[in-house]
């Protein structure tokens, strides 16, 4: 009986769900923000950072959750100082958990404006300073117009007016998004990787280079969208010759070099009479010419054809006799 009693004791201690030594209360601090980011577009400085959704210890942060961004100047910047005298920036719009401002430069043109923000919880704690930036602000770069699009035999030219020696060109496909693909020194640019058929649509920026490797954006441009399609005919046909065989006259000639030849058109007239078509072959640069009559003269040319349809000038006529 008694060597029963320790286990008693041990299934007792287990059914009063004893685990130790109570945890401390949970801090409920919010982190740091350390994403923050800002530039000037335009009349406007965009100010964005992450929005925390969890406290220091990986807990939902109290609500509600109030964030305090500020901007300010100073020559020698001490955090205390700064935060004593920025403003306070009014709040911002909030989508998919990112935190997005768009403050006038107006006030700040001509001085560098140092952000930085802050988060509070619903339980009056808050987090300390996020990561500072500083942002020269300067009057607002042109806003490209005109942006004009075309179709050349080396892809989609780009043009538009805006003073400026720094452009910033942006495309997307379809329903893609827009991505940068060229920075260019002047209001002119040749997209040369885009493909007939497909829809391509531009936006463009004038770019203000400042001190360390900073930069002001002006406002976008409108967007300018084209379909490219081909107009573009071939070479014309070279070395066209002709020979007499038994019952025919035999054509050939060089072959094109186009990527997307389709064949060829062969013309013929009789004597003095005008050129007319007679055939459309492949791409094989060869024809038989087996309607013929002995005894009569006959002039030829040649016109290349690309998948496009779009037909090349005739090639310099030749004259083949049957005798």
């Amino acid at each position: 009986m008694k060597r029963l009693l320790p286990a008693a004791a041990a299934l007792l201690l287990a059914g009063c769900g004893y685990v130790g030594e109570p945890l401390p209360p949970l801090a409920n601090i919010p982190p740091k923000v350390s994403d923050l980011a800002a530039l000037q577009r335009g009349g406007h400085i965009i100010v964005q950072f992450t929005v925390p959704a969890k406290t220091t210890e990986g807990h939902p942060i109290p609500a509600p959750l109030r964030l305090d961004l500020r901007a300010g100047t100073a020559d020698h910047f001490e955090e205390a100082q700064w935060a004593a005298v920025a403003r306070q920036i009014p709040p911002g719009a909030i989508a998919n958990g990112v935190a997005r401002y768009e403050i006038p430069v107006a006030d700040w043109t001509g001085k560098e404006v140092i952000f930085g923000v802050r988060v509070a919880a619903g339980n009056g704690k808050q987090s300390g300073w996020s990561n500072f930036v500083v942002v020269p602000v300067v009057p607002p770069p042109d806003k490209p117009g005109g942006v004009a699009p075309s179709v050349t035999l080396q892809g989609v030219r780009l043009t538009w007016q805006a003073r400026g020696t720094d452009f910033r060109v942006l495309r997307k496909t379809d329903q893609g998004a827009y991505s940068v693909v060229a920075n260019v020194p002047t209001p002119e640019w040749t997209d040369t990787a885009t493909e007939f058929g497909k829809r391509y649509t531009y936006l463009v920026q004038t770019i203000a280079k400042l001190d360390n490797r900073k930069e002001a954006e002006s406002e976008l441009s409108d967007e300018a969208a084209i379909v490219p399609r081909d107009i573009f005919p071939p070479a014309v046909p070279k070395g066209l010759q002709g020979s007499v065989a038994p019952n025919s006259i035999e054509l050939n000639w060089e072959r094109n070099t186009e990527e997307d030849l389709s064949g060829y058109r062969v013309y013929r007239a009789q004597a003095n009479g005008a050129l007319e078509k007679i055939a459309d072959v492949t791409a094989v640069p060869n024809y038989s010419d087996r309607k013929v009559e002995h005894g009569k003269s006959y002039r030829y040319a040649i016109a290349a054809v690309d998948q496009a349809g779009n037909e090349s000038a005739r090639s310099a006529p030749i004259e083949v006799a049957m005798p």
